[in-house]
C-alpha cells in the first residue's frame, strides 16, 4: 500500500512541476503567453515527460516483482491524478471546454501508463 501512496505523490509532483514552470511563460498582466504556443506545448511535454521518467525510475526502486503490473498500475494512478488536477485547476483558469482540453492536452496523458508499462516490460526482461 505505501507504494501506492508513493506513487500518488509521484503524481501530484509529476503534475505541479510543470504546472510552476509554466507561469515562466505568462505575462501575468495579461494573461498571455510570452512564446509561441506550440513551442510552449513541446517545453511542457519534454518537461512532464523529463520529470515523470525520473519519478518512475525511483518508483521501481521499491518493486521487487511484478514489474509490469506494477509500472501499470503506476502508470494508471499518475495519469488519473494529472487528469484529475487539470480538471480540478487548470480546466476552470483556461476556460477550454473539456472536448477542446481532451484533444489537445487530456490525451497525452495516456503516455504516463504506456511508458510505465514498457519501463516494466524493460526491468522484467531482465
Amino acid at each position: 500500500m505505501r507504494k501506492y501512496i508513493t506513487v500518488a505523490w509521484y503524481g501530484i509532483i509529476s503534475w505541479a512541476i510543470p504546472f510552476i514552470v509554466s507561469f515562466a511563460f505568462f505575462d501575468m498582466k495579461t494573461k498571455a503567453l510570452t512564446i509561441d504556443e506550440m513551442y510552449f506545448k513541446s517545453i511542457m511535454i519534454v518537461l512532464g515527460g523529463l520529470v515523470g521518467c525520473l519519478l518512475l525510475i525511483r518508483f521501481f526502486h521499491l518493486i521487487e516483482d511484478f514489474y509490469i503490473k506494477e509500472g501499470f498500475i503506476a502508470g494508471i494512478i499518475m495519469m488519473s491524478i494529472n487528469l484529475l488536477l487539470d480538471v480540478i485547476i487548470l480546466l476552470p483558469m483556461s476556460k477550454m471546454p473539456f472536448i477542446l482540453y481532451y484533444q489537445q492536452i487530456g490525451m497525452r496523458y495516456l503516455l504516463i501508463p504506456i511508458i510505465a508499462t514498457t519501463m516494466g516490460m524493460a526491468i522484467q526482461d531482465k
